[in-house]
């Protein structure tokens, strides 16, 4: 179960990567792009950088049983 919440968790990573690189280039284009989706971008990834820190933490506990 440990390799599962970790595995989980390097996903939803790769997911703060993705989701950081789309708003880095939604603030470099700029314009109707960035006011539409910039927000979003980022409550987005905020959400998955909480979900990530979880799956570690209960990969470390689940670890410890």
């Amino acid at each position: 179960m440990t390799m599962f919440f970790f595995i989980a968790a390097l996903l939803v990573m790769l997911g703060v990567v993705a989701t950081m690189a789309v708003g880095i280039y939604a603030i470099s284009r700029g314009g109707d792009f960035n006011k539409k989706y910039g927000n979003k971008l980022m409550r987005t990834r905020v959400g998955l950088q909480a979900l990530a820190l979880a799956l570690l933490a209960l990969a470390y506990f689940a670890s410890k049983s």
